[in-house]
């Protein structure tokens, strides 16, 4: 929110294997956002956990909300959480989507 997205909704369920953790809106763009969390890179960076088997869901998922709600712009991203105490926050855009 404090980089001008809207939040529309929060772990939004599509199917029993569909879940997206937030969905926002930046000017005219849906932005579907997968956020994974760590508390230490003891067992790979937060992003690792994205695979193509997730990302796959993901974008079922996003399709699905934008052919209801008849959407024209969306992408996919990632927010990766690492650290419990003034933990370091990332945000890669378009996930999958090049």
């Amino acid at each position: 929110m404090k980089k001008g997205y809207e939040i529309i909704g929060r772990n939004v369920h599509f199917s029993r294997n569909c879940e997206i953790d937030i969905i926002a809106r930046e000017k005219d763009t849906v932005v579907f956002v997968e956020v994974k969390t760590r508390k230490t890179l003891n067992f790979g960076h937060p992003f690792e956990a994205i695979n193509r088997v997730k990302l796959q869901k993901i974008i079922t998922g996003a399709l699905t909300y934008i052919q209801d709600k008849k959407l024209k712009k969306f992408r996919i991203d990632g927010i990766a959480v690492i650290g419990l105490n003034n933990p370091k926050i990332e945000h890669l855009k378009n996930l999958g989507m090049d």
